[in-house]
């Protein structure tokens, strides 16, 4: 449903920015009456101002990025529903916001369509930023430690097969064209109704019925569910009861907390910044506006051009599924953020020459740029937070760490067309610069979290910041403080 609420706004964007240019029409028409030079029945402007059109652009990004809002708005609730809230059942609960925003979209054409879109993609986006949270927290407790990562880098991958699917779907000759849009925006409602089904069929996570809830006997049969009757649980429910007692002796952070105290500013800063760095790489202005950015190329066929990005997006991510495991997180995050930002460049150089052959620059270049997003910046920002952190600080960092990703998708949502309009070809230039900002960063201040325990992430956190005399947190105040110790 996340991937497919990405990229499903970017194919249907003529027609209802058509029916936006109509409603606008009207409006005009009743503040101006017939000296406004066309009638009140007319389906388009036969020409339209500058502050008209202005007002369409303005309707369609808000509902582009009202996405993000919803999501922005309850990112911060993910942590207080985990703690709260069976992971199955919670899940299956929050599927009501997303089946109620795309009855928005389904009747969005029946009504005032910008007014329901937008109520729509802020519901959907209400969903979208607690099952974001609440996924792969789900799928990091009943994975095997030896595959927290592939399986983490999961969740990326079922993002980047909605956006393909979407893609797909909106073809003109499927549901792209100007009656079927709608029902092309709600689809989303039918994958819900669909994953509630098959969460009546999945065990609880066993970590928080034995950690959360002391019952020890259901968490034995969850892990005999997920690995195999044959399956010994007795070693996986030993170390869940050290974490426990870890647990126990750890208080809860607020988030007040961890953005004041310089215990956690070093890691903190560290989860803010990596998905920082994920959403302005530039990734989802490729995903919401890829059609223009084609047409712009001059790319023949462009809704192909971006149903080949989405399969190359995909692709890719399995690739990195296999990867994320063998090399080292912060190596494949500096490796797709450097790729990134050179294809940025050649991105450019295809769209300010504007020569025929030069389309498949541009082409070649964004399909290398989704690519080496999916080697690292896609999937790594997802899991590497709950890795970084102790079981107290986890959920305030979890929350805000996904507020900040929703809060920069909604300002690339909303204002990148602004952007665009303003620097022309030249507008991939400002991601070149902040994928050279972000791969300093990164280099600088994010350690490898690969196979090492809290412990050795709090050291490596210590080396880095100098024994902390800067402020940083020695490794027994990153574990918990003095009473842990």
């Amino acid at each position: 449903q996340f991937g497919y609420c990405i990229g499903v706004i970017n194919a249907p964007q003529m027609a209802s920015k058509c029916t936006f240019k109509t409603i606008v029409h009207r409006i005009w028409f009743l503040i101006l009456g017939p000296k406004a030079g066309y009638s009140q029945n007319a389906q388009i402007f036969p020409e339209c101002s500058t502050f008209q059109m202005l007002l369409v652009i303005m309707l369609w990004s808000l509902s582009v990025a009202m996405f993000a809002v919803g999501g922005m708005v309850s990112s911060f609730t993910v942590g207080w529903i985990g703690e709260k809230m069976p992971r199955v059942r919670a899940m299956i609960l929050v599927n009501i916001l997303a089946v109620s925003g795309n009855i928005f979209l389904a009747v969005s054409k029946f009504g005032p369509s910008y007014v329901f879109i937008i109520i729509g993609r802020a519901f959907t986006g209400l969903h979208t930023g607690l099952t974001s949270g609440l996924a792969p927290l789900y799928v990091g407790e009943i994975a095997p430690t030896a595959l927290r990562g592939a399986l983490g880098s999961l969740h990326q991958l079922a993002v980047v097969i909605g956006i393909l699917i979407s893609q797909v779907l909106g073809l003109d000759f499927l549901l792209g064209k100007d009656e079927t849009w709608p029902l092309l925006l709600s689809l989303a409602g039918c994958a819900a109704v669909f994953q509630t089904v098959l969460l009546f069929f999945c065990p609880e996570s066993p970590r928080y019925l034995y950690i959360k809830c002391g019952k020890i006997e259901e968490a034995k049969e969850s892990l005999k569910r997920l690995r195999g009757e044959a399956y010994d649980p007795t070693k996986e429910l030993e170390d869940m009861e050290k974490e426990k007692e870890e647990a126990s002796k750890e208080k809860p952070v607020s988030i007040w907390q961890l953005i004041t105290s310089s215990t956690y500013r070093q890691p903190f800063l560290v989860a803010i910044g990596v998905h920082i760095a994920q959403q302005f790489s530039g990734i989802n202005a490729i995903f919401y506006y890829s059609t223009d950015i084609f047409n712009q190329a001059h790319v023949r066929k462009p809704i192909y051009a971006t149903i080949g990005v989405g399969f190359v997006n995909t692709v890719f991510t399995v690739f990195a599924v296999f990867l994320v495991d063998k090399a080292g997180r912060r190596s494949l995050f500096m490796a797709g953020l450097f790729g990134m930002m050179l294809c940025t460049i050649t991105m450019t150089v295809g769209l300010v020459l504007q020569l025929e052959w030069m389309s498949y620059v541009s082409l070649t270049s964004i399909f290398l740029f989704v690519s080496f997003f999916e080697i690292g910046p896609g999937p790594i920002p997802w899991f590497i937070v709950a890795e970084l952190f102790s079981q107290g600080p986890r959920p305030a960092a979890v929350a805000m760490a996904g507020f900040s990703n929703w809060f920069t998708n909604f300002c690339i949502g909303m204002f990148f067309p602004y952007v665009a309009k303003l620097c022309g070809p030249y507008v991939f230039l400002i991601f070149a610069v902040l994928l050279g900002i972000f791969v300093i960063f990164i280099y600088y201040k994010v350690p490898e979290t690969k196979g090492k325990s809290f412990e050795e992430i709090a050291e490596e956190f210590r080396r880095r910041n100098k024994g902390g005399a800067t402020g940083g947190a020695t490794e027994m105040e990153y574990l918990g403080g003095a009473q842990q110790a």
